[in-house]
């Protein structure tokens, strides 16, 4: 016979692949509804996957859909946490992420540029 196929439980494996840096935020997302299996909501953590199965979540501003490769058996480095997972959702691009605000070199007004305002302005008796 077959050995059955290894199987971990869904927030357990999460937090293992290190999209959650605890296991209790990654209950709190499968609770709250936010996780999909294969297609179908999950609302419990203790579901069970494993390989091959297909997740689908947001965190942050980028939903993730990955493959479960591996179970795997501790939360190790990134390099092994992303060994556990393939990479399904598109590619973030450049044009997709918001530029970050640029300083214009414009800050407080100097005493000059100050006096040329209130020379330029009407004053309140004018």
């Amino acid at each position: 016979m077959d050995a059955p196929a290894a199987k971990i439980r869904l927030d357990k494996w999460l937090w293992h692949a290190r999209f959650f840096k605890t296991r209790t935020l990654s209950a709190k997302e499968i609770s709250a509804g936010h996780v999909r299996v294969n297609g179908a909501r999950v609302t419990k953590p203790s579901q069970a996957v494993g390989p091959g199965d297909v997740l689908t979540f947001a965190q942050a501003t980028r939903v993730w859909v990955v493959r479960i490769a591996a179970v795997g058996t501790r939360r190790g480095p990134a390099p092994e946490a992303q060994a556990l997972y393939d990479d399904l959702s598109d590619p973030v691009t450049q044009d997709s992420v918001p530029p970050a605000p640029k300083y214009e070199g414009k800050g407080r007004p100097t005493k000059r540029d100050r006096r040329k305002l209130d020379l330029n302005e009407p004053g309140p008796l004018d």
